[in-house]
């Protein structure tokens, strides 16, 4: 994910956000310049999949690890442990991130699901990857699925580009890229059939 992407940067003494890193240095260059930077309390509080917690957290701990090796939520997986794959993907605030590159002390206060909470939820793309084998060993469907939910939760008719753009952070090592968009443009249908039967 890039930085233009990203667009959740937070001064860490105020906790205001801004829009780009380069905003974030130059507020805190004007406004903090001599503060030290705040000691983290080692207390931090999440939503994840509709259940709050407060949580005590070590300063170098990953939003990974918290939710894979702490909470056991374990849907999210490690391949690179650089960013590079997708596969530990999850949505925070409605963004998909890359939760190995997450300090899950950046996180207090957010809103997180997983691929746990999508799966409960009885969420269309679960059976459309099934239906249309947009996996073969599973590693990194997860991910996959996850940044899927993060695309149709904004756009609910994506064009095929749009569908690679979004999915082109996430890797499969057995090479099923036509089946995910294929999966996730059946699940747009079924979304919006759900929305009319809704009204």
């Amino acid at each position: 994910m890039t930085e233009q992407e990203r667009k959740d940067f937070r001064c860490p003494h105020c906790r205001q956000q801004f829009d780009s890193l380069e905003a974030m240095k130059n507020h805190m260059l004007e406004n903090h310049r001599t503060s030290s930077l705040p000691k983290h309390r080692g207390q931090i509080r999440l939503t994840i999949n509709g259940k709050e917690y407060v949580l005590d957290v070590k300063p170098g701990w990953t939003l990974y690890h918290l939710i894979h090796d702490q909470l056991g939520l374990t849907g999210a997986k490690q391949f690179c442990d650089r960013g590079a794959c997708g596969s530990c993907t999850v949505i925070m605030d409605g963004k998909a991130v890359l939760s190995c590159m997450m300090l899950a002390i950046e996180c207090d206060g957010r809103t997180i699901e997983t691929i746990e909470g999508i799966a409960e939820a009885g969420h269309p793309l679960i059976d459309s990857y099934v239906k249309h084998h947009a996996m073969q060993c599973g590693y990194c469907t997860p991910g996959f699925v996850t940044t899927s939910k993060a695309l149709l939760d904004k756009n609910s008719e994506p064009t095929e580009p749009e569908i690679r753009t979004a999915l082109s952070g996430n890797l499969c090592r057995c090479g099923t890229y036509p089946q995910h968009v294929i999966a996730v443009q059946e699940t747009a249908v079924t979304l919006r059939s759900q929305k009319k039967i809704a009204r």
